[in-house]
């Protein structure tokens, strides 16, 4: 697993989200999330700029969303989907590099980094940013940025 052992703190901005959530086990639910809302992309962007591909998560309760950040407000949401004006804030920015597969033991060794270092973290969600095309990129070249959000 090719995942940045120190974390890089980082203020995420506010951004303009829309999701599907869901709630339950991650490995239940964040598969179902992200099949629901890639099904609303087409119509999403009839009337919207997709800037990015983004998952919001707490982990108790277990919160899952799977989402889009867009260029703005959202015109004309497609039924089925959330809108959520997102705060941002300070995040423990960890850096994966490599196929989505890793995510869960990437994102438990992350929090586990935190913990270690004595990080404070807040309550609010912590966040997986694509940051490229999982269509036109190999997946060992996939990058994912594991925000935490921290005090």
């Amino acid at each position: 697993m090719n995942l940045t052992q120190e974390p890089e703190i980082v203020n995420f901005p506010a951004t303009h989200y829309v999701f599907v959530e869901k709630v339950g086990p991650f490995m239940q639910t964040a598969g179902q999330a992200w099949q629901t809302a890639h099904s609303f992309v087409p119509d999403l962007s009839k009337n919207n700029k997709i800037t990015g591909y983004m998952s919001l998560y707490k982990t108790g309760p277990k919160v899952y969303r799977a989402g889009f950040a867009l260029a703005g407000p959202p015109v004309d949401l497609p039924h089925g989907l959330a809108y959520e004006k997102f705060n941002g804030g300070k995040y423990a920015r960890f850096v994966l590099t490599g196929p989505y597969s890793d995510l869960p033991a990437a994102s438990g060794a992350a929090w586990n980094t935190v913990s270690e270092k004595k990080i404070a973290v807040r309550d609010d969600f912590a966040i997986e940013n694509y940051m490229n095309d999982p269509r036109v990129t190999p997946e060992d070249e996939l990058i994912t940025h594991i925000l935490i959000p921290v005090t």
